[in-house]
């Protein structure tokens, strides 16, 4: 999977952009503040139809449009697809591959994968859990629509009990009974595709860590929930239950994937709390690279891979160890200068400079 180009209209610091780009590594150059983060932010934003960077579509317009726009169009095995999307500052957006409007998300991921590897991802393993939580979300949903489907279920029906619980009613048991089965029946599900995507993750990382760090040190994650790792269903429905006067008292559910968290290990010690900045470095990259094979697992494809400006943040072993990695994968990487990006490189290459919303 590939990008031919890329059309920007009042996204962010650009008020209008048109781009070919070629197949191999694309590098953009150029100081902080420039724009070159939102290009791979804009590439990114078609994948799930989220950025990695904000919550809120609105920021993502330019302040002098009333609408943004993105448009990419892609190269895969299959079918060339052109992905249209359009932004507006009431909140809405509108989403059309080759022409087709999307009218849900879930008939959307999928359409185009990309891994992301930015300085922000350090807080998959120094922050809190939601970071980690998040990290696992967007990466099943590109490759599984029913995860898709089951975490968003999931938490429309957490939003409903929470809303009753907050008001701490002890009047609607048969309320609670019913919100907890279906709990129980999308948050097993949920819990499943994690456990299993972690089990692939540690499959693939070992390997991959292990040539990072020449052998020095052994990567493992492990996944940590409330429910366990069998009957799952089962026992949701009787964690909740044992648990529903303290959710009541507390105003909150307090049992759920939605709580869950995975801890990173480096020959045997929690990365998070003990690990230096390298090794967290290296744990993300690890994840990273990982994720790519896993995607190209499922998919029969090569996603697209960006890096943004993570480079300068390594050693040169690790920065090696990525440009000399990326030989099958199309590859975007934000950086202020390509002193140490080429001399790595033996492919295709394509170097622009971004200046004030500008590219050349």
């Amino acid at each position: 999977m590939n990008i031919k180009y890329l059309q920007l209209k009042g996204f962010r610091n650009f008020d209008e952009l048109k781009l070919e780009v070629c197949n191999g590594v694309n590098i953009f150059i150029g100081d902080n503040a420039q724009g070159k983060t939102n290009i791979l932010e804009s590439i990114y934003y078609c994948c799930l139809a989220k950025s990695h960077r904000t919550n809120k579509d609105k920021e993502l317009i330019n302040w002098s449009f009333e609408e943004g726009y993105i448009s990419i169009y892609v190269n895969t095995n299959r079918l060339d697809k052109k992905i249209e999307i359009k932004l507006f500052k009431g909140g809405k957006r509108g989403i059309r591959v080759n022409s087709i409007k999307i009218n849900k998300l879930s008939e959307f991921i999928g359409t185009f994968t990309a891994v992301i590897f930015s300085p922000e991802d350090l807080k998959i393993v120094k922050e809190a859990p939601s970071f980690r939580r998040r990290f696992l979300d967007m990466e099943l949903s590109q490759i599984s629509n029913l995860y898709y489907y089951n975490l968003v279920q999931y938490n429309k029906v957490l939003e409903e009990k929470n809303t009753l619980l907050k008001k701490h009613f002890r009047s609607h048991m048969d309320m609670y009974d019913i919100y907890d089965t279906q709990l129980s029946q999308f948050g097993s599900e949920i819990i499943k595709f994690r456990l299993e995507y972690i089990k692939t993750l540690n499959e693939k990382g070992s390997k991959i860590h292990q040539d990072i760090t020449s052998n020095e040190e052994n990567i493992y994650l492990k996944y940590v929930n409330s429910i366990g790792e069998t009957n799952l269903k089962e026992e949701f429905i009787k964690r909740l239950n044992e648990n529903r006067n303290k959710d009541i008292e507390k105003g909150i559910s307090s049992i759920g994937p939605h709580r869950d968290d995975f801890i990173i290990l480096i020959n045997d010690v929690d990365t998070r709390v003990y690990g230096s900045q390298g090794q967290q470095r290296t744990a993300i990259l690890t994840i990273k690279f990982a994720s790519i094979e896993i995607l190209k697992d499922r998919t029969g494809e090569y996603p697209v891979l960006l890096l943004d400006d993570v480079l300068s943040e390594l050693d040169e072993s690790r920065q090696r160890y990525i440009l000399k990695s990326i030989n099958n994968v199309q590859t975007f990487i934000t950086c202020n200068s390509i002193e140490n990006v080429v001399n790595y490189l033996d492919r295709n290459i394509k170097i622009y400079e971004v200046k004030k919303g500008k590219v050349t």
